[in-house]
């Protein structure tokens, strides 16, 4: 059974190269690109032999746990149906046991476990030449190439369970969009640290760390021979080996529970998707945000919003650099702008909303349904471009102390006007173009109602924010304690105005109703 399961694994490589055209050019062009980081990554690590141990274990460290996270997340983000699913399997009667082991194995035969492997010996030879026991390099690359091997089935088995009726390329991109969060300040970081032949002090405390976790710990196993010998790398192998011992455990039982039901059918409709709809929760406020991020990613009158903030942050340091401030100053100033003008945006969603917003309001919706749903797009959209922008910035500037001080000014501008702009949509909303006509044309308006209220939610963000903008000016001049006031101080301020802002703007919404019906009709 084994070898026939072998079989079937490398026929189904195989058969990736056949089909149409189209089809086999692609697998073509990702098997090249797949080769060509393999050979970079090996030529890497293989010009590190002459490099200090320390250096290596940082590398090693975080580029294994990177892959091993890669690993994990892939069947997540891919949304791939697995080939050798248990549930394949049910009608031949095999024990869940014996059956779990040989889909464990036929699991080393994937094109990205060919890489990995390829990777992991260039790491072992590196070893090799700083003492390292050839027989403990290669145990590190046996375990770091399991666990990785488990992991991916574990997750796969998962996904499979549980998230088989809710996959879409809408979850598959919020799965992406989590780690642009994550990977692009941690690439920043990484890349602002001055090496000079040495790890940085920061960062090895961070690999000391990572090679005690699941992550990290088999990576790390050789590494620490050839620091301290094998009195200082039991602790990495112990970490390694309970965490493949519970992978393997996991991985039977949930092939045990996959062989006792059933596959769910993929129907032409559920092929087709609900889009945004297939990944919200079935709650009031999960239609509310589905609908939302419909039109915030289609509706140009959202998009050119969107495009126009970091374009118009950026244009604001052209008269400061003029006006003599340092360039090191002035990198700091756009991306506060880009906060307060994300959270301004959704200022009067309800006019931008007006051909359906009659919906909410006749279904009897809830208000607070209706400002949460609101706001996932802009949450949605500025967490990950504040993300990009915060390292980004701090990192020009080159003190990175100032990171919690830039975090706490922008999540108090950022939030402090998404919970004003809960309120004033509701309140004061004016008239805006419709849906289908140009962004740029907007409809006549009597009196200053709509400045007002722009003003009022932009102000009224900065005014709020003041306490987190001062602490994080001190800090700038030097009072790096200031640093850490500004951060959770601008944190409370900011999900404070939030939840305010949504409980008044959900009453208000409940009260007002009826004039709301009538504006949507009068624009």
């Amino acid at each position: 059974m084994a070898a026939h399961v072998l079989r079937l694994r490398i026929a189904l490589l195989l058969g990736a190269l056949r089909g149409d055209a189209a089809h086999v050019r692609r697998t073509v062009v990702g098997l090249l690109v797949l080769a060509a980081a393999t050979a970079v990554a090996c030529w890497a690590l293989l010009t590190l032999r002459d490099a200090a141990a320390p250096v290596v274990l940082a590398v090693i460290v975080l580029g294994g746990s990177a892959v091993t996270l890669g690993f994990a997340l892939a069947p997540l983000i891919a949304g791939a149906t697995d080939p050798l699913d248990p549930r394949r399997f049910m009608v031949l009667g095999l024990p869940s046991g014996r059956l779990a082991a040989v889909l464990a194995v036929a699991g080393l035969l994937s094109v990205p476990t060919f890489a990995l492997i390829a990777v992991a010996v260039c790491a072992a030879i590196v070893w090799a030449e700083h003492g390292v026991p050839w027989a403990a390099g290669a145990f590190g690359v046996v375990l770091g190439v399991a666990t990785c091997v488990l992991l991916a089935r574990v997750c796969m088995a998962l996904t499979a369970l549980f998230l088989r009726e809710r996959r879409s390329r809408e979850l598959s991109g919020l799965f992406a969009l989590g780690v642009l969060v994550v990977v692009v300040p941690v690439g920043v970081f990484f890349a602002s640290l001055e090496w000079r032949g040495r790890v940085p002090t920061q960062l090895g405390e961070a690999v000391s760390v990572l090679g005690l976790t699941p992550l990290g710990a088999a990576w790390a196993f050789p590494g620490r021979i050839a620091q301290g010998g094998m009195a200082s790398a039991a602790p990495a192998l112990l970490v390694a080996l309970a965490t493949l011992i519970m992978l393997a455990l996991l991985w039977v039982v949930l092939v045990r529970r996959m062989l006792s039901s059933t596959e769910r059918p993929v129907s032409v409709r559920d092929r087709g998707g609900l889009g945004w709809f297939a990944v919200a929760p079935g709650t009031p406020s999960g239609a509310v945000a589905a609908r939302s991020l419909v039109y915030w990613l289609r509706d140009s009158r959202y998009l050119v919003n969107i495009v126009v903030i970091p374009i118009a942050a950026a244009l604001t340091t052209v008269p400061l650099l003029i006006a003599g401030v340092p360039p090191e100053i002035v990198v700091l100033v756009p991306v506060p702008i880009v906060a307060v003008f994300l959270g301004w945006l959704p200022h009067n969603d309800v006019a931008y909303d007006s051909t359906a917003v009659w919906m909410h309001i006749a279904s009897g919706l809830r208000g607070v349904s209706d400002r949460i749903g609101r706001l996932v797009p802009v949450l949605l959209i500025g967490i990950p471009l504040l993300a990009v922008l915060i390292p980004v910035a701090i990192s020009l500037h080159g003190r990175w102390s100032l990171l919690p001080a830039m975090v706490g000014a922008c999540a108090a501008l950022f939030l402090c006007g998404m919970g004003l702009s809960s309120i004033s949509s509701v309140v004061a909303p004016y008239a805006a173009s419709r849906p289908g006509e140009s962004p740029f044309q907007q409809p006549p308006r009597t009196g200053a109602g709509a400045a007002i209220t722009q003003a009022t939610v932009m102000l009224g963000a900065i005014a709020l924010s003041v306490p987190s903008l001062w602490w994080g000016w001190l800090a700038l001049n030097g009072d790096i304690d200031a640093a850490t006031m500004a951060l959770w101080g601008g944190l409370g301020i900011g999900v404070s105005v939030l939840i305010v802002g949504i409980a008044i703007g959900s009453a208000m919404f409940e009260r007002r109703g009826g004039r709301l019906m009538e504006f949507a009709e009068s624009i």
